[in-house]
């Protein structure tokens, strides 16, 4: 059965025990390979075989911005994602003071103080227009009124998942001192993936809210997504599936999920600079289509070991039936390969014994040969044998014999029945000297 290590190849820098630790800097062996970012940190996952394909910088702490909601997103579903329907919060009015005293232009869902709105209105509005509102709110719900209790728990919940990076100081993303890291950020898009509901909400291009006192028409309250890679739009791409987006400052984070062809990633581009998308202020939707139109050009889920065909022999012993046996990969180690070359780039290194005695069962595990890529290892497989082979019983006794005849023990034994013998003999005839002097 094959054990995956989870570390990319001539292309990859990895990590990942689960997850890889990404080294700071490009990748020299990527670079030469993937389009050039302006991205000071990303990161790119394929979620089938936890094998990382691009990094850059990935340790690197930089501001979080509005992917902190990802993390208010993930406690609001670890606890409530069944009452989503069934809890509904009013908005108090201090939380508006809060963001108002961090900035006048945050991005809103157009809650209102005093208005009323359930949790899954609540959780599309953080997602899709980035409701900073949204996410004050269901904070003061949770933190029992308190925001400072709230951000303890999206800390503690930061560790929990396994990030070292990654510090909150809101629930929204308003403060610059919210920091991640581009690894830290994955870990936390992909605990939230295991919740179809998420993934519903951030797949979806626009929401209806409802009718309140101010919207009083049916389908006149919608909110639309800051994610135009799954709008109708030039940003488009029909393999992402969602995201979230983040900016402060001259700079955009996002933080997406692809799939084509049965085969899924995770994206993470953080602090990207508008220069990379001067008219549209989109520069992080721009560099995570480059870089994912490049990895699905490059890479695919393949068979890098074919178990219908023998990978390599070894000398049996005892045995007049066959001097060899043919040994054959017992898993075919489904993997991400590059589509040009695929399989024919791996290296294999075998661990089989020089011989094996007879007899052998067809189907027998005797060895195992793991597979690398530039020096990398990408995963190892049993190797069994591919046919039975009899012992011939006259071969085997007389090697036993030799065996035996030429072992530490025979020796030790002849060794001291020599000297037995030795002594015996010198007891005997000094025996006999004394018995001669008595009688002369």
């Amino acid at each position: 059965m094959k054990k995956f290590c989870a570390i990319l190849f001539s292309f990859v820098l990895v990590l990942l025990i689960a997850l890889p630790v990404a080294a700071e800097g490009e990748s020299s062996t990527l670079a030469d390979n993937a389009p050039s970012l302006t991205a000071p940190a990303a990161y790119v996952v394929n979620l089938d075989t936890n094998i990382v394909v691009y990094e850059k910088n990935s340790e690197t702490p930089l501001s979080a911005a509005s992917l902190t909601k990802l993390m208010t997103t993930l406690l609001l579903l670890e606890n409530y994602q069944d009452q989503l329907d069934s809890i509904s919060l009013t908005a108090p009015s201090y939380v508006y003071d809060l963001i108002w005293e961090q900035s006048t232009n945050a991005s809103s869902a157009d809650i209102r103080r005093g208005e009323t709105q359930s949790l899954r209105n609540l959780l599309y509005a953080m997602l899709l227009p980035s409701g900073n509102e949204a996410a004050y709110i269901v904070a003061d719900y949770m933190g029992g009124g308190s925001i400072d209790n709230f951000v303890a728990m999206m800390n503690d919940e930061a560790k929990a998942v396994g990030c070292t990076g990654t510090t909150f100081v809101d629930p929204c993303g308003l403060n610059p001192n919210n920091i991640t890291t581009a690894r830290d950020a994955y870990l936390i898009l992909r605990a939230l993936t295991a919740y179809d509901v998420f993934s519903t909400v951030v797949g979806t291009p626009s929401y209806d809210m409802g009718t309140n006192d101010r919207y009083t028409t049916p389908g006149t309250y919608i909110i639309q997504t800051t994610d135009k890679l799954i709008t109708n739009s030039s940003y488009h791409r029909d393999y992402t599936k969602g995201g979230k987006t983040g900016s402060l400052g001259e700079w955009q984070n996002f933080a997406g999920w692809h799939s084509q062809d049965g085969e899924s990633y995770i994206s993470i581009l953080l602090n990207v600079p508008y220069d990379a998308d001067p008219e549209g202020m989109r520069p992080a939707l721009v560099e995570t289509a480059t870089i994912m139109d490049w990895v699905f050009d490059t890479y695919t889920i393949a068979p890098a070991l074919d178990t219908t065909q023998p990978i390599t022999e070894v000398r049996v012993a005892y045995s007049t039936q066959a001097d060899t046996v043919m040994l054959y990969p017992a898993d075919n180690m489904m993997t991400l390969l590059p589509r040009e070359g695929g399989a024919a780039l791996t290296e294999q290194v075998f661990n089989v014994p020089d011989q094996l005695p007879a007899p052998i069962k067809q189907g027998d595990i005797v060895g195992t040969v793991t597979l690398t890529i530039e020096g990398e290892t990408i995963g190892t497989a049993d190797l069994i044998a591919g046919s039975d082979v009899s012992r011939n019983q006259l071969l085997y006794t007389i090697s036993r014999v030799s065996l035996f005849f030429s072992s530490t023990y025979f020796k030790v034994v002849v060794i001291l029945t020599m000297l037995v013998i030795g002594a015996y003999l010198i007891f005997t005839v000094g025996r006999i000297l004394r018995i001669w002097s008595k009688e002369v």
